[in-house]
Order: C-alpha cells, then sequence, then structure tokens
C-alpha cells in the first residue's frame, strides 16, 4: 500500500478513495470528485475566498483537507462531510500568493509557500496559526519535508539553486542549496540554469530529492529552448547525483544512442531527442515501481521515469497521453489539456490527472512493474475522463488558454508553449538570445537559449532579450517589443510566432490562421492571466520619500515612466551606448522601448539584458543613463527602491 502523501498539488486523493479534491484556480473552487470516474457525477465545487492553489489531503486520526489560496494568502482547513464534500473549519492568513504546501510526518505542521512574496511559512495546524515566516529566493513553488521531519526544500520557479530549512520547530535555519540543472546536457564545465521548478518529491526512504523542471540551454536535438529535466539530490550531503559533464569522459556512440562511462555508472543518452516531456508541471514519485510520475503541460502527457537513474528524464519507462488528438479551435472528446495535477491510488495501479485548460480529470492505467514493459514505450489513453467545468471567460478564451499551455501546435509553438517561458504569465528570469541565421528561405531570427549548441548559429552571440512579464502589462493597444516594433498585441504575438521557435514560421500555414491564433491569444492574456497580489496598507516614510524623488524634475523618472499609463508612456528612446555583457553582440538597435514598472519589484534581473540583478543595483549603476539619479544620496536611492517595490 501507498505510503501517506504528505506533499500538495493540484490534485489530490482522499485517504479512504472515495473522492478526489481538485484546486480548480481558475473558476476560485475545491472540486470534490467522486470515485471511481464517472462522467455523469462530476461533483461540485466548494467555494474558496480566492483562488486556490493547491490541496492536500490528510490520513491521520482526523480526516482533513488543506488548500493554498493565493489572494488573499490562506491555507483553509477542511473537514470531508458526506453531503457538503467540504466543511471549512479553520482559516489561517499568510503571506500573499500562499502556493505550495507540505506537511510533517505526524500531520502537525504544515509548511506553506507563497510565491510572489518569495516567503515560506510554518503552520501550527492544531492551534490554526502561522508559527513562523522566513524569507526566501525569488518564487518559491514545490516543498517536501524529509520523512524524519527534520527539513524541508523548496523549489523555485525562477533559478536552479533550491532552498533548505533546517530546525522547523525552533528557530528556521534557511540556507541555498545548489542543484546544477542537466548536469549531463550542460556544455562541458558549465552550470545550467532551471526554470518551471513547480514540483518536487522523495523516494519513500527521504535519501533522494526529485526536481522536475526545465533546464534553460541544455544540448539535444532541435533544443533551442533547452530541455525538460528531471534533478536528483542526495539529500544525506546535499550534493546532485548526476556528475558535472566535462568533455574528457568517455563516450561510447552508436546510430541510436550514446553512453557516457563516469567513475559510478554508465549512463545512456538517447540519440533522438532529449525533451521527452514539455514544460514539467507536476511529479508523484511511485514505490511500487520504484518510479518517478511527471506531467507534461505542454505535450498533454505524463511521463514515467525511472527514479534509480542517474538522470531519470534519461531513462523513460512509459508515457501515457492524455490529451488525443490537438486542435486548438475545437474541443475534441478524450483531450485532456494542460495537466496540472497527479494523485495515485493507494495500490499505485492507477493514476488521476487534472487538466487545467480543459477543465477535465482523467484516469491512467498505470504498467504492472511485476509484468515488465518497454522501455519508452506508450501506453494507451485514459481509461475514464470526466470534465468538471466549462472555462469561466467563454469559448473563444477558452481557446486562448488552450494555446497558450500547449506546444503541440504548429503554428504558434516551437515545441514550447508560451507558459514555458511565461509561467503564470509571469517570467522564467532568463535571457534569451535574439539570433539570427541564414536558410534557403532567407534570414531567420529566433530567440535560442544556447547559440552555441545549434551549428547554424554557433558563431553567433546573439542579442540579450530578456523574458518579460504579461501579467497585467499587455491590456495598452500598443506598441509592444523592445524597440516598440510591432504595432499592437495581436501583431506582436504573430510576430513572436516566428521567434519563438528553430526555423521561423512552418510552411504551411496561413495569415488567417496565424491571425485567429494571435487572436485568441490576446483575449487570453488579457483577461485570463491574473495579476500578482498587490501590498495593502499606506506606505511607510522611505517610500514615500522615494516617490517624491521619482516624481521631482531633478530625476526626471515620472517623465517617461507615466503613472497614468501603467508607469510607462509606451515610446521607444534611443539610448546611449553600453559596452555589451560578455558573451553577447551588440544590439545595432540601441533605442528602446520605456518598460512598464508595474510589479517591477517581483521581476529581477532588471534592463533587456539582464545586466541589472537588482532594483538597488540599477540605481546605483545607473547615473544618469535613464533620468538622473546621480545626484541622490544613498539614502535617497534606498527610498526610490523602496517606492518601486510597491508598484
Amino acid at each position: 500500500m501507498r505510503a501517506p502523501v504528505r506533499e500538495g498539488g493540484a490534485l489530490a486523493r482522499a485517504a479512504r478513495e472515495d473522492a478526489l479534491y481538485v484546486a480548480d484556480e481558475d473558476h476560485g473552487v475545491v472540486r470534490v470528485v467522486p470515485l471511481p470516474l464517472d462522467p455523469a457525477r462530476p461533483g461540485a465545487g466548494v467555494p474558496a475566498p480566492g483562488r486556490p492553489a493547491q490541496v492536500l489531503a490528510l490520513g491521520g486520526r482526523e480526516a482533513r483537507v488543506l488548500a493554498t489560496v493565493r489572494d488573499p494568502g490562506l491555507l483553509l482547513i477542511f473537514r470531508p462531510d458526506a453531503s457538503a464534500g467540504l466543511v471549512e473549519v479553520g482559516r489561517v492568513p499568510l503571506p500573499a500568493d500562499a502556493w505550495g504546501i507540505a506537511v510533517t510526518p505526524d500531520e502537525k505542521t504544515a509548511f506553506v509557500t507563497s510565491a510572489w512574496t518569495h516567503k515560506v511559512s510554518a503552520v501550527d495546524l492544531e492551534a490554526g496559526r502561522a508559527r513562523w515566516t522566513v524569507d526566501v529566493a525569488r518564487e518559491p513553488r514545490g516543498v517536501a519535508v524529509l520523512p524524519d521531519g527534520s527539513a524541508a526544500y523548496v523549489s523555485h520557479l525562477v533559478g536552479a539553486d533550491l532552498t533548505r530549512i533546517d530546525d522547523l520547530g525552533g528557530a528556521p535555519r534557511v540556507r541555498r542549496v545548489a542543484l546544477p540543472a542537466s548536469p549531463l546536457r550542460a556544455p562541458s564545465g558549465e552550470r545550467l540554469a532551471a526554470s518551471l521548478g513547480y514540483a518536487l518529491a522523495l523516494s519513500e526512504d527521504g535519501r533522494r530529492l526529485f526536481a522536475a523542471r526545465h533546464a534553460l540551454g541544455a544540448m539535444g536535438h532541435a533544443a533551442w529552448f533547452g530541455a525538460a529535466t528531471v534533478d536528483v539530490l542526495l539529500t544525506g550531503r546535499d550534493e546532485p547525483l548526476a556528475p558535472p559533464h566535462h568533455g574528457n569522459l568517455p563516450v561510447l556512440r552508436s546510430a541510436f544512442a550514446e553512453q557516457v562511462i563516469t567513475p559510478e555508472s554508465v549512463i545512456t543518452l538517447p540519440g533522438a531527442s532529449v525533451t521527452p516531456v514539455t514544460q514539467p508541471r507536476a511529479a508523484v514519485y511511485r514505490k511500487r515501481a520504484r518510479t518517478l510520475l511527471v506531467a507534461g503541460e505542454g505535450d498533454d502527457l505524463v511521463l514515467e521515469v525511472d527514479a534509480t537513474a542517474v538522470d531519470p528524464t534519461l531513462a523513460i519507462v512509459k508515457s501515457y497521453p492524455v490529451g488525443g488528438r490537438y486542435d486548438p479551435h475545437i474541443r475534441v472528446a478524450g483531450a485532456c489539456g494542460a495537466p496540472t495535477g497527479l494523485a495515485l491510488s493507494a495500490d499505485e495501479a492507477t493514476a488521476w490527472v487534472f487538466c487545467r485548460s480543459t477543465g477535465d480529470v482523467a484516469a491512467l492505467r498505470l504498467h504492472d512493474p511485476a509484468a515488465g514493459a518497454v522501455a519508452g514505450a506508450a501506453a494507451e489513453g485514459p481509461a475514464a475522463l470526466v470534465h468538471l467545468a466549462d472555462d469561466p471567460l467563454g469559448p473563444e478564451v477558452a481557446k486562448g488558454r488552450r494555446l497558450f499551455y500547449n506546444a503541440l501546435d504548429g503554428t504558434v509553438s516551437g515545441n514550447l508553449g508560451c507558459a514555458g517561458c511565461h509561467p503564470d504569465g509571469r517570467d522564467d528570469g532568463y535571457v534569451w538570445r535574439e539570433a539570427t541565421f541564414s536558410t534557403a528561405d532567407g534570414e531567420h531570427a529566433n530567440f535560442v537559449g544556447r547559440p552555441e549548441n545549434i551549428p547554424e548559429v554557433a558563431k553567433r552571440k546573439g542579442f540579450p532579450r530578456r523574458t518579460p512579464m504579461l501579467a497585467g502589462n499587455v491590456g495598452a493597444a500598443g506598441p509592444y517589443g523592445w524597440h516598440g516594433e510591432s504595432e499592437d498585441l495581436v501583431g506582436r504575438l504573430q510576430t513572436g510566432m516566428g521567434l519563438h521557435r528553430w526555423g521561423g514560421l512552418p510552411i504551411d500555414h496561413t495569415q488567417a490562421g496565424l491571425a485567429a491564433r494571435a487572436t485568441y491569444l490576446a483575449m487570453f492574456l488579457r483577461r485570463g492571466l491574473v495579476t500578482p497580489p498587490r501590498g495593502e496598507g499606506a506606505p511607510d516614510e522611505r517610500a514615500k520619500r522615494g516617490r517624491e524623488i521619482f516624481h521631482s524634475d531633478e530625476a526626471k523618472c515620472s517623465r517617461c515612466h507615466v503613472p497614468a499609463s501603467d508607469y510607462t508612456d509606451r515610446t521607444a528612446y534611443p539610448m546611449p551606448k553600453r559596452p555589451p555583457l560578455p558573451g553577447y553582440d551588440e544590439d545595432p538597435r540601441p533605442e528602446y522601448k520605456t518598460p512598464s514598472l508595474r510589479f517591477v519589484g517581483g521581476r529581477p534581473p532588471y534592463l533587456h539584458d539582464g545586466r541589472a540583478g537588482t532594483l538597488a543595483e540599477l540605481i546605483e549603476q545607473n547615473a544618469d543613463w535613464m533620468g538622473k539619479t546621480s545626484h541622490l544620496s544613498p539614502e535617497d536611492r534606498a527610498a526610490l527602491v523602496a517606492f518601486l517595490e510597491t508598484l
């Protein structure tokens, strides 16, 4: 029998296995879905005081269901009820954007990550109050507690490092733990950044921690954007299991695969794509088979990988498609889009999947490890599927929502969905490279993770392009683009469909299809994306002083960052040249559009090339490059930063 689940997700199984619980963020409800799945019994939703992010069903002496709420930040405590489904029995205020959840083995303490406010809180479930809150790195999401309750690990939506918190019952100690992304597929001697760190899972003994995420710049076939990865941390010494890739590691190559021989193991690398799943969103450990299930938000499948492997994503056991035939314009029967949550049955023979973009729950029959399986073989589709609800914003926004998450549409996507770089409509914190290359069709410009991974552009470094935030920043008529080169949002999205892929738009695309897709996407970006929570309360004296400086005639900040129009005049200005950062080409177009400052405090690094890691560093290095700040005292610079953080 499966051990009790102690990590939350968008989907959770009731301890008695009579229901599933769904954190339905887009409808603002926690759903109770009866088991076994029956299309005639989609269940009911319990309204939440905000958008729920994760749920977790506790199976101790007192059955309880926990749910995090993003804005206002809350932990809700429910009691299952035969008639009402769930009855709220507790509500704990937490820092805004409460998201991930995990509990200690005794189920007395819950740990909650608050994404936008970069906090982790410990909640005393018996007293119904927060015991402590600590500050951590940007965008904490997944959280897992060691089986002995001694420490918690936290993954982040931005960056490869994890956070470890010790002394959970006393004065918590926070430190960062290095876990380079996909080291076996990194260029020799380099450490790759990561994004999409939504999920963590532990082996049954807690000795291995699995981080499902995206490795930016990983090498592989057609990997202009990198590759999905499951990185393994050995918790006993907080070191990665996979060794770094060095050019002197012996490699045996064949037509179908290659083997890297390390001092401790032999690692087989597939000769074709090393991106077996796209945009990892959820993960769960399967003890019975010693495997890990990973939900691919972008390609509508669940991947099962060998959890004992040095790099599990290079040791595929089976893949389970849940999406059926893909068509962005119609709802296809049996199509389950954007898998977001995973849950296992007690006997681990069935996996349930919550699909966010179509509002479905699917059941998958998992392979029997005792019977064996062909490595990498694809299984049949869902054994059962229940449609929970239609899109709350209507059919046209629903089409845009499906396109935003999905990497399978040949016109919109080059094998990475919009949500692959703009998770939650936010950003991956990465500086991409805009590189140009020539083919028989002419010149193409593309965003790539690392030009040196691709022979056609290996001699070009590319221009730096930092991923912009979308949520709350796409309401204006136009223009769009770093240089203001696109007249409106639909035009920018059409341009992006050529930039965010390899080799330009497909030859069989039509202008009408391109425009329709861009129109649906624009509707979703403006209506479906949710802005981060805003700080409450009046600004302190330092922030008030910063506001005076921002609006002053001496600093001139508000002349371009116009408050009435989201702190931008949307005009491109020629900027004094600065030397390009090492590893990048000099941009031949020196004019840049004034960026919006909305939510600027939560989205480092800064400028189009990401050269400033913090707002304080940006103001310190600015001098008189943008506006006038060289005359400010250190105290006034700090005050200006404090004001910017309130926007």
